[in-house]
């Protein structure tokens, strides 16, 4: 079994609207940045996804000192979706390399969140 584990400082993108967090300009742009540098500091450079298909397990531990704003479903479902493959996602040149990183080929493999 392979684990990747990493620390992201801050909250998460959080997945609450209709306009896509991968968006240039999306008012969780700091965070899905944060995010992507921190999983491309865990795997390395590369433009495939680590696991590209397969059932996975997410495991996110969020840690704040005052209740987060938004609720664990939209936390995870902006985790999700930041870290898989952004191929079908459009143009991303706002994320430059940032925008080829990918844990894993589509969040639907996610099988088992803890």
């Amino acid at each position: 079994m392979t684990e990747i584990s990493f620390v992201v400082q801050g909250l998460p993108p959080a997945k609450n609207e209709a306009k896509s967090m991968l968006a240039s300009g999306h008012v969780y742009a700091d965070r899905v940045l944060a995010l992507l540098r921190a999983a491309r500091e865990a795997v390395g450079e590369g433009q495939k996804p680590l696991f590209p298909d397969g059932p996975l397990t997410l495991d996110v531990s969020l840690e704040s000192p005052t209740e987060p704003p938004s609720d664990a479903t939209n936390y995870l479902g902006g985790i999700a979706d930041v870290l898989e493959a952004k191929q079908h996602r459009g143009a991303l040149e706002h994320l430059g390399d940032l925008a080829f990183v990918a844990l894993y080929g589509n969040d639907r493999q996610i099988q088992e969140v803890h």
